[in-house]
């Protein structure tokens, strides 16, 4: 499909959020995917995997994870300044302000004419957690998370019993993960840890390890797998067309 792109600055509680919107040109209405990024915002990989995904039909917003700590339009770069920036704003954002955040585009979405209602969840890095944390909000039927750091730590900031880990059994939809063997942000006991906890919580979820590393989606740089990537862009398109349809 040959898609369109445009933003809108969506209200939340915690301020305005310049949210990117990819969608297919072709009139319908069509069901919408919150893609998460890593901690850097935007950047073009981001771009680029938004526009993928909008090309299968699916109606793509990419929120400003960190719009409360940034200037509107904020994309840090892929060095060591944009990396210590961007785990910054990371300990910084309680998780209660992403919950606010998803509910804001959902809330969006299910208004416009060009959607079918129903929501699903994707993310890298940090944005894979966040769309597993997505993935609490009954109204996300389906997410699928890649290297989701910070879920077996379950260390970013939150109100007490409200960590991610801790809620996982609150998931309603189906969840998928996908891990890279060679990632040292979330090591072989980190992962499994977080799959008993899958075992032990009877959600809908599907599990997958694979041998890469950390950011192995990005197209930029010398962790890329250009044939994993296709793989992983394949699995999720037919999560999305069959639980979004």
């Amino acid at each position: 499909m040959i898609i369109q792109q445009h933003s809108h600055d969506l209200s939340t509680p915690t301020g305005l959020m310049r949210t990117s919107i990819y969608r297919p040109q072709q009139q319908g209405r069509f069901p919408a995917i919150i893609f998460y990024s890593e901690i850097f915002q935007q950047t073009a990989p981001i771009a680029r995997t938004a526009a993928i995904l909008a090309g299968h039909g699916f109606v793509v917003l990419v929120p400003e994870v960190f719009h409360e700590l940034n200037p509107i339009g904020t994309v840090l770069a892929y060095d060591d300044v944009g990396k210590d920036k961007g785990n910054q704003d990371k300990w910084t954002k309680p998780l209660e302000a992403h919950d606010t955040d998803t509910q804001a585009m959902v809330d969006f979405v299910q208004e416009q004419s060009y959607c079918n209602g129903n929501v699903g969840a994707m993310g890298v890095c940090i944005g894979g957690h966040l769309a597993y944390r997505a993935a609490l909000n009954a109204s996300i039927k389906s997410a699928f998370c890649l290297y989701a750091t910070d879920i077996h730590s379950d260390t970013l900031p939150a109100q007490p019993g409200n960590q991610s880990f801790a809620r996982m059994a609150d998931i309603q939809g189906e969840i998928h993960f996908i891990w890279g063997r060679q990632d040292p942000h979330v090591p072989a006991e980190g992962r499994l840890k977080i799959y008993q906890a899958l075992q032990a919580s009877g959600i809908n979820y599907q599990w997958q390890e694979v041998n890469a590393q950390h950011a192995f989606m990005r197209d930029e740089g010398d962790r890329y797998d250009p044939a994993l990537a296709l793989t992983m862009y394949q699995q999720a398109v037919a999560l999305f067309q069959r639980t979004l349809r």
